[in-house]
């Protein structure tokens, strides 16, 4: 069913974009993985900044159902005063978005892979938790870890923890390997359709 504007919840710091400013004094420290970081091939979706207009967000999330035999997300936006179908497609959003993925690449690695990886990044907290903290990870990755769960977050808040999904988006980009970033934002749309507690998800995206 489509959903209220008024029970959507949205956060000022949600799925911000990054600056990496290397004169900035706080900046300097991370100079090294900024080179690094520069060189992602995700910067439109870490680095690009347009007007979003709450309106526009809450009309989209307002109006957006998901059509599960054709396996794509409907909704409404006006244009010029009109109000017109769109329909969201997990392609759709890897050509809007420039990820460097295709129908199919993988969406998650071998549990070993992902935990050496990690060990290599110096994280310092348990390996078999369900979830990864930020602040376990070396200086110099925890930026890198920073921009990616706020730029890419499904949700609000909970800045330091990270999911299975978010550590393999992390991975795959340290590790030059491909990764489905299009269909897990394909999959988190549709979830926060049926979902009961439902966010303003990706607005820089909308």
């Amino acid at each position: 069913m489509p959903i209220r504007a008024s029970i959507v919840e949205f956060d000022p710091l949600y799925n911000i974009c990054c600056v990496y400013d290397e004169e900035l004094p706080k900046m300097a420290v991370f100079k090294d993985i900024l080179e690094f970081m520069k060189r992602l091939p995700i910067q439109k979706v870490l680095m690009n900044q347009h007007s979003v207009f709450k309106s526009h967000i809450a009309y989209f999330w307002k109006n957006a159902q998901y059509d599960e035999a054709n396996d794509v997300i409907t909704s409404i936006v006006s244009l010029n005063g009109e109000d017109k179908e769109i329909i969201i497609t997990e392609q759709l959003i890897r050509e809007v978005l420039d990820f460097p993925d295709d129908e199919k690449s993988p969406t998650g690695f071998p549990e070993r892979m992902v935990k050496g990886c990690m060990l290599r990044m110096g994280y310092s907290g348990p390996l078999n938790n369900a979830n990864y903290l930020k602040t376990c990870f070396s200086k110099p990755y925890k930026i890198f870890i920073h921009s990616m769960v706020h730029a890419l977050s499904l949700r609000k808040g909970g800045y330091d923890v990270m999911r299975d999904y978010q550590i393999c988006m992390v991975i795959t980009l340290v590790l030059n390997k491909k990764y489905n970033f299009s269909r897990i934002v394909f999959h988190y749309m549709k979830e926060n359709i049926t979902s009961k507690s439902k966010t303003w998800m990706y607005p820089r995206f909308m």
